[in-house]
């Protein structure tokens, strides 16, 4: 089995090269762009989730009420009352409590059995697939990196919160830009307003002084209005959302600011759930919830957030069966959540057998390339077949 880390993925598919496409874009750029050039009002905003490691997601949209289920993880699975009740004999797992009240609310969508032809059970190769959106041969640009080349080459259209780029961002001749979250504090005291005084302006400055002086004052601007969801103290204050919430009140606070940004990349690993999977997993499902909904809290509270779609997907699901150590090994489909005011909830795509399996593992239903034509034209307002090729149907996810 091949152990994954986030770094040892996004360093090995060569994201690392393609972030110095986004030299000298920081946050105090993006700041002023947010003055200078605003998101125009009706735009939509896409937010990708990626759920690094493989989530399970039998244990994550529980089928309780099937006896193959029970049979096939009996110390795994989840009794019926244990879950929180959605449809069609299926629960959500029970640390996901703030996305029951989205399911019933109608802004979440849960798509079924989402993979993509002939399934790898290698987290390098299938991340690859799902960042690239090319299942069948190895390319070097991102799905939304094909996007951005096509739409203005402006890095700041796409920006990551992870400390590398992802390979979804990165083009042939674009890539968005990576801003992690953490670290930004000024100086303070007498030193920190001698600094600020510095940002004012002067009749008839000097070109590069007046820049540098610009530079200050859009710093200090940024720190006011980004400081606390960027600093290290203010992620720690997050409670149980932990560094994923931090990421997304980031997120949220660009929204809310006008950036121009279209597209957000955020992430959680962890979800390689080889050996005593049931506590860890719900662990990490309840962190994952606690920062979806507080965002999406938030942004149904913002004019601009009401454009906001929210995509949660991981790189694959775990096999059915149980293993030795009650956890669960690499398998194939499984669901995806999109979620926003602009989302009409409920199901989509056809929930897979467990007894008519491949080889142990789910046949998928929904090919992944759908969804992401779906945000593609819905959210982006772009050409899918530009970036995904022919072929592709968009689905029924979001309101009309």
């Amino acid at each position: 089995m091949d152990a994954l880390t986030r770094r040892r993925f996004l360093l090995l598919t060569g994201a690392g090269a393609v972030a110095a496409a986004g030299a000298g874009v920081g946050w105090s750029t993006l700041a002023r762009r947010a003055q200078t050039d605003p998101l125009p009002p009706g735009a939509g905003v896409l937010v990708v989730l990626t759920l690094y490691g493989g989530n399970d997601g039998l244990n994550t949209v529980v089928p309780a009420g099937d006896p193959a289920y029970q049979r096939a993880r009996p110390e795994l699975a989840y009794a019926e009352h244990e879950l929180l009740p959605l449809a069609d004999g299926l629960g959500l797992n029970p640390g996901m409590t703030g996305l029951k009240k989205r399911w019933d609310d109608g802004t979440l969508a849960i798509v079924r059995g989402v993979s993509y032809p002939k399934p790898d059970h290698s987290h390098f190769r299938s991340m690859a697939i799902w960042q690239t959106a090319s299942p069948d041969t190895a390319v070097p640009t991102g799905w939304l990196g094909r996007w951005l080349d096509a739409n203005g080459a402006d890095p700041l259209l796409a920006v990551s919160l992870e400390p590398v780029l992802p390979p979804m961002l990165a083009g042939a001749t674009t890539a968005g830009a990576a801003l992690p979250v953490g670290g930004l504090k000024l100086p303070d005291g007498p030193l920190g307003s001698a600094f600020a005084t510095l940002g004012g302006t002067v009749t008839d400055e000097p070109g590069p002084q007046a820049a540098a002086a610009r530079a200050i004052a859009d710093l200090h601007r940024e720190a006011s209005t980004l400081g606390p969801a960027l600093n290290d103290e203010g992620s720690k204050k997050r409670g149980d959302g932990g560094a994923l919430a931090a990421q997304l009140d980031v997120v949220a606070n660009c929204v809310e600011m006008g950036v121009p940004t279209r597209v957000y990349s955020v992430s959680i690993g962890g979800f390689d759930t080889h050996a005593d999977e049931r506590g860890t997993q719900q662990q990490l499902l309840t962190e994952v919830d606690t920062a979806m909904t507080g965002f999406l809290d938030r942004m149904a509270r913002s004019d601009r957030g009401h454009n906001v779609v929210l995509l949660a997907y991981s790189e694959f699901g775990r096999r059915v069966a149980a293993n030795a150590n009650q956890g669960t090994d690499h398998g194939t489909a499984g669901p995806v959540f999109v979620a926003g005011s602009a989302v009409r909830g409920g199901f989509l795509g056809e929930q897979p057998s467990l007894t008519d399996l491949d080889n142990g593992d789910l046949k998928p239903t929904t090919d992944f390339r759908d969804v992401y034509a779906t945000m593609l034209a819905g959210v982006l307002g772009a050409d899918p077949e530009r970036v995904l090729g022919a072929g592709r149907h968009t689905l029924p996810i979001l309101a009309a």
